[in-house]
């Protein structure tokens, strides 16, 4: 069996975020580009699978879409422990283009599990994964805490109200994981990231996909107000800042 898991690339979580072009473009500059945590942890997932020698897991490779400048993000996921990886050739720009893009790219190679993170940290949509299945018309399984492979199905635990489910699903299958999936994201080795040279990555047209959404602008958040201070004698003044300025109570 082979499992797919689809990455992104997001900016690190200490960025500060600047726009161009009247708020309508991200500053690139200087930005320091990582794996989509929830990605991440479903590549560490994926690997802890193919380590278990009774899941039947033969390969784990990544996907992305985006150009030529991302394959540095890629290639940390080879380091990592994936097999090898795809990049289909064109920007990303919508979760629907996303999508389609990687549906094209499935129904080209063989895959039995292909893993989506539940959304990525910069727009956090939380929709590549379930438009990737209706794509391919295949069965979804969202929120995944935990995965299994067993006799040829997948186990899954989702996090429901009260408590949790399991289900077990045919192949092939989209997960979409959220985080418990894996303990702690893997970190890539020496021996990893000298490996990782050498592992191929294939480049993929872009197939003629449509766009849903268009960005039109960028609002940076308020700035912080600045913080006051209450006299702990003063309890009357702390409560009339909670009901009417903070409005929390």
């Amino acid at each position: 069996m082979n499992i797919l898991v689809c990455i992104s690339q997001v900016p690190d979580t200490t960025t500060k975020v600047k726009f161009t072009e009247n708020n309508t473009k991200l500053d690139t500059a200087g930005i320091q580009w990582v794996i989509n945590p929830w990605d991440e942890l479903s590549l560490t997932r994926a690997l802890e699978i193919k380590e278990d020698a009774s899941s039947g897991v033969s390969k784990v490779s990544v996907a992305h879409v985006g150009p030529a400048a991302n394959e540095a993000t890629i290639r940390k996921a080879l380091a990592i422990g994936a097999d090898d990886a795809y990049r289909v050739d064109t920007d990303a720009r919508d979760a629907y283009q996303v999508a389609a893009q990687l549906a094209e790219l499935v129904k080209s190679e063989s895959f039995d599990v292909i893993l989506c993170g539940i959304e990525s940290s910069d727009y956090n949509g939380s929709n590549v994964g379930g438009m990737l299945a209706e794509h391919l018309d295949y069965t979804s399984v969202s929120g995944i805490s935990h995965l299994e492979l067993r006799e040829g199905k997948a186990i899954v635990t989702r996090e429901i109200d009260g408590g949790k489910e399991s289900l077990g699903v045919p192949l092939p299958f989209v997960g979409i994981v959220q985080k418990g999936i894996a303990k702690e994201p893997r970190i890539a080795a020496m021996r990893g990231i000298m490996m990782a040279r050498k592992k191929p990555i294939q480049v993929v047209g872009a197939s003629d996909t449509g766009l849903l959404t268009e960005v039109k602008e960028f609002e940076p958040p308020k700035p912080r107000p600045a913080c006051k201070f209450v006299d702990p004698e003063n309890p009357a003044e702390l409560i009339e800042l909670l009901q009417n300025e903070a409005k929390v109570i």
